[in-house]
């Protein structure tokens, strides 16, 4: 194994130096960085060298001492400087900022824009990092640059930070290393990012003023049967009246009063179901079962497993039209999603080719691909696959755009038909009683 020397500054200001085994100099960088030792050369000890280096000249120094010495007085005076109390404040507030889906959009349209103009990834990556704000993806930003620099491809660092990319976009990443068409996926990822925020957005605006609505309406209901309605019933009693409360009010209020005397039951009961679930989704065949149920749930099951194809054929096409095989385009492509569901059919599809059956035919069986797509695929392997497949992008997108706007339809409908609901049960309990106290229909019967 190679060994280094290495010369770094700990939190204290002291500079240490060390010679230390490591795989390469990314590996040990990052090592470093981990024990909060900031690095000021990292140099390999071991490696040969076919020409001895030249003695230095006297009152010479060459262009890497400089830096050194300017690096050194750098580091040197950042450590003596007392920090502000703006930059403390700032350090503070950034210290754990949390990275958003809109840093990863911001960074990929900025590095497609890069890509576009003839940036090699070194040089594009360097200058996305000069101009993002949010430190903590700065520093996932830091490592893959490191990584790059260590000759290793994007997508392997980012499998480090898969809390901070989705799995789909660094696979996205992974086939357009691989197959040489980065600019390409970058685009294509800029794209998935934006649709899925787009969706999002949408559904966020239907979902959160009804909610809200909904959490008020029950907070009214349970409170409003807790200490309006005994109220209510003590000002009847209390003056004689003979009028009732409606019988909806009184059934409610004493199912809540049972609720309170034994609320351990079911609450007790909901946890044992919600941990027997847990455990059974994190089984093989219970995590499974779900992702399955996610393709085949109503409304948004349809829409997911069209999303997830869409990124299949278009990490397929990628890789067709790079001279890639259908065999191996399959093999980069079969992590383009995290659906055991979509993973079987996609080793399927590989096992079928190895036999020298059709690849299309697990999609077929599997119900989930309309006839049309898998028709579409059947022509193209018989004629031009990459053709074939641009159009079958394009007839996706509008089946998707379709799935869309009958989830944007049929959602608000559900949604109100649930906030409705609940808003006729609250006035059926608690405001009818509060109107008749305000009519004062009680005081007659009282009387009489």
């Amino acid at each position: 194994m190679p060994l280094f020397k290495y010369k770094a500054v700990t939190k204290d200001g002291q500079i240490m130096e060390n010679k230390v085994e490591a795989t390469n100099q990314y590996v040990l960088l990052k090592k470093l960085k981990r024990n909060e030792l900031l690095p000021i050369e990292v140099i390999q000890i071991n490696a040969k060298t076919k020409n001895k280096s030249k003695k230095q000249k006297k009152n010479v120094e060459t262009n890497n001492s400089v830096l050194k010495t300017i690096r050194n007085e750098e580091i040197q005076k950042s450590l003596s400087a007392k920090p502000s109390l703006m930059s403390k404040i700032k350090k503070l507030i950034n210290k754990n900022e949390r990275i958003t889906k809109r840093d990863i959009s911001i960074f990929t349209e900025n590095f497609y824009l890069l890509k576009k103009a003839n940036f090699n990834n070194i040089h594009a990556l360097s200058t996305i990092i000069n101009t993002t704000e949010n430190e903590s993806f700065k520093a996932v930003l830091e490592d893959i640059l490191l990584g790059v620099e260590a000759g290793d491809n994007m997508y392997v660092t980012m499998e480090y930070y898969e809390g901070v990319f989705p799995p789909i976009y660094i696979n996205m990443i992974k086939v357009g290393e691989l197959s040489g068409s980065l600019t390409n996926a970058l685009k294509q990822a800029r794209e998935y990012l934006d649709s899925s925020m787009e969706l999002n957005r949408k559904i966020k605006g239907i979902l959160v003023p009804n909610i809200i609505q909904f959490i008020a309406l029950f907070i009214l209901l349970i409170g409003g049967t807790l200490i309006a309605v005994p109220i209510i019933q003590d000002t009847l009693n209390s003056v004689g009246s003979s009028d009732q409360l409606p019988k909806i009010t009184i059934w409610f209020s004493n199912f809540l009063n049972n609720f309170m005397n034994i609320w351990y039951i079911p609450v007790g009961i909901i946890l044992v179901v919600a941990v027997v679930l847990y455990l059974y989704i994190r089984t093989p065949k219970g995590r499974y079962n779900f992702h399955y149920f996610k393709y085949r749930m109503p409304v948004f099951g349809p829409l997911i497993y069209a999303i997830e194809f869409t990124r299949l054929i278009q990490g397929l096409l990628l890789n067709l039209k790079n001279g890639m095989r259908i065999q191996e385009a399959l093999e980069t492509c079969k992590n383009i999603s995290s659906n055991l569901v979509m993973l079987s059919l996609i080793e399927s599809s590989i096992n079928n080719l190895l036999i020298g059956q059709s690849w299309i035919e697990p999609f077929e069986k599997s119900g989930l691909s309309s006839p049309m797509i898998t028709e579409m695929l059947r022509i193209g392997m018989q004629t031009d696959l990459s053709e074939m497949m641009e159009k079958l992008l394009e007839y996706m997108q509008i089946d998707i755009d379709n799935i869309m706007n009958r989830i944007m339809k049929v959602l608000p409908q559900i949604v109100y038909a649930i906030a409705g609901a609940m808003l006729i049960f609250v006035t059926l309990v608690v405001l009818v009683p509060l109107i008749q106290m305000y009519m004062g229909t009680w005081m007659f019967s009282a009387y009489l």
